[in-house]
């Protein structure tokens, strides 16, 4: 089942249990999936949709924040909720220990030594660990071990 159709199995199940604010959330994500299939003019793949609960989650993460700034807990409160929501949705990401292990690998085995091969080391972690890899974590632990 794509996570399209689950989200809006999700949304059903909410109406039904009168939860407004988790149909409100979720009815959120199933439009911005939908938009994002119209730009595209194509169903969405599991990677492609993935890519859209992702950006959602840092937009949603960065309206929380501005929220808090402007003295709008109430609506703070709410864009915390939507990312939780999908936080759910998203695969499981790789712990610290798992990604250092992963990156460690990656440096031994492509022989990096200087924050120069810091390219060849990502490509190769985000090749590995797919959507599992938090793009960020994974840059920083890269360059303290380059930069050692």
């Amino acid at each position: 089942m794509s996570i399209l159709a689950n989200v809006q199995e999700q949304v059903k199940a909410a109406m039904k249990a009168g939860d407004k604010r988790r149909v409100s959330a979720l009815r959120m994500v199933v439009c911005e999936l939908q938009n994002e299939a119209k730009r595209n003019r194509a169903e969405l793949d599991e990677a492609g949709e993935l890519a859209v609960l992702r950006r959602e989650l840092k937009r949603r993460e960065e309206s929380s924040e501005a929220f808090r700034a402007g003295g709008r807990v109430d609506l703070a409160e709410y864009e915390e909720y939507a990312a939780g929501l999908i936080q759910e949705l998203l695969p499981r990401q790789m712990g610290e220990e798992e990604l250092a292990q992963l990156i460690d690998g990656v440096i031994a085995e492509t022989g990096a030594t200087s924050s120069k091969d810091m390219g060849k080391v990502m490509a190769a972690v985000m090749a590995r660990g797919g959507v599992r890899v938090d793009g960020k974590a994974a840059a920083r632990l890269v360059k303290e071990r380059l930069s050692a």
